[in-house]
């Protein structure tokens, strides 16, 4: 077929697709096409020539009495080399090449054609599709909700596609009507036989809390501040791990934002969900420390930080216990699901010493005599 290269940049201009799939696609259809008309077991190659594509049957030569002679899926790819020399001189082994000419078909050939064109195009329209939103998980999407069905699952229009938010993936307490405008983290791109492709949504991963804050604070979209671990209970309370290389950034701070703004409106859109943000520590004692905030501790001991097993034990005093476990023990499971530690709390005798983290007030004093010594 002389020409195509400008009819191929028309199809994918018009299927909206690209270039290399369009004429991938218009390859698949000659072949399939020239299958149903020749035979679906023969073998057939494109041969591409500057702005043609040219379709020829390939059989291969074999002894007159080769058992591929007579085996029905196999014959149409072989013939016999009594036949193959009246096309000249040949041996066994080599091979033949037959043009198959798609106008020597008539309208059955262009019917043939068409329907296996569009077909072709259609999945490579579905595979592009696929592809761009398998290239967006783990990233926050957003539609309109156009169903809630009996069970509580939420069915939105994202783009071309249907999301469904099950009720195991909703944040306890939220409920959606149509109309609604609803965001979520894409979990998984699936296809299945008789539903089609459809997008499966999450509103409980903790990786959505995590697109949501890069989204709100400039300094982690930007790379500037890291977050290097999160753990939620989805709709009552979450943790996050915050560092940076920078020595004139407080990395939590500039998470909360001024007053609580940042923050805030990331709680916001996770109903209510309470959200500490820790600095992070690459010392296991220090960070498990910090993980287990407000609480205050008085030490801990790593007895194991294997990648089988990684436990510690934390000396707390017991007028900081009820803190360290937190309401419904949220806080020290948030803390473990945080460090990736089983914590175990050692209660000993004492009360947590006043610290500055709690508003404290710290004892000032103006004698500057124990900075003497450095002067002289």
């Amino acid at each position: 077929m002389e020409k195509v290269n400008s009819i191929i940049e028309a199809i994918a201009q018009d299927k909206n697709i690209s270039l290399s799939n369009a004429k991938e696609a218009f390859k698949n259809a000659l072949v399939n096409t020239a299958k149903r008309l020749v035979s679906r077991n023969a073998y057939f190659e494109i041969v591409e020539d500057g702005d043609k594509i040219n379709v020829y049957r390939v059989l291969k030569v074999v002894d007159d009495d080769s058992i591929l002679l007579t085996d029905e899926k196999e014959k149409d790819k072989y013939i016999a080399l009594s036949e193959a020399k009246e096309f000249g001189d040949v041996e066994v082994g080599d091979e033949l090449r037959d043009e198959f000419i798609m106008e020597d078909h008539g309208s059955v050939g262009a019917s043939n054609f068409y329907q296996e064109l569009e077909y072709h195009l259609q999945r490579k329209i579905e595979q592009e599709l696929f592809d761009g939103y398998v290239n967006k998980v783990g990233s926050v999407v957003f539609g309109q909700v156009t169903r809630v069905d009996m069970d509580e699952n939420t069915y939105v229009e994202i783009g071309e596609l249907r999301g469904i938010l099950t009720m195991k993936n909703r944040i306890k307490g939220e409920k959606f009507k149509v109309g609604d405008t609803l965001k979520a983290l894409l979990k998984y791109v699936k296809v299945e036989k008789g539903t089609g492709m459809f997008l499966e949504l999450t509103r409980t991963a903790p990786k959505f809390l995590e697109e949501l804050l890069a989204k709100e604070v400039p300094e982690i979209e930007d790379g500037i501040i890291e977050i290097m671990a999160s753990a939620r209970i989805p709709g009552d309370r979450a943790k996050v791990a915050l560092r940076t290389d920078r020595p004139n950034i407080d990395p939590v701070g500039a998470t909360v934002g001024q007053g609580g703004v940042r923050i805030n409106a990331v709680s916001k859109e996770l109903n209510g969900e309470n959200i500490d943000c820790i600095e992070y520590s690459p010392i296991p004692e220090v960070f498990i420390s910090k993980a287990l905030s407000p609480a205050i501790v008085k030490g801990v001991r790593v007895v194991s930080n294997t990648d089988k097993s990684k436990k510690a034990i934390i000396d707390i005093t017991a007028d900081q216990k009820a803190k360290a476990i937190g309401k419904s023990g949220v806080n020290i499971r948030l803390a473990s699901m945080l460090t990736k530690f089983e914590l175990e709390l050692n209660e000993i005798e004492g009360v947590a010493p006043v610290s500055q983290d709690n508003n404290q007030e710290v004892e000032k004093t103006t004698d500057t005599s124990a900075l003497e010594n450095l002067f002289n």
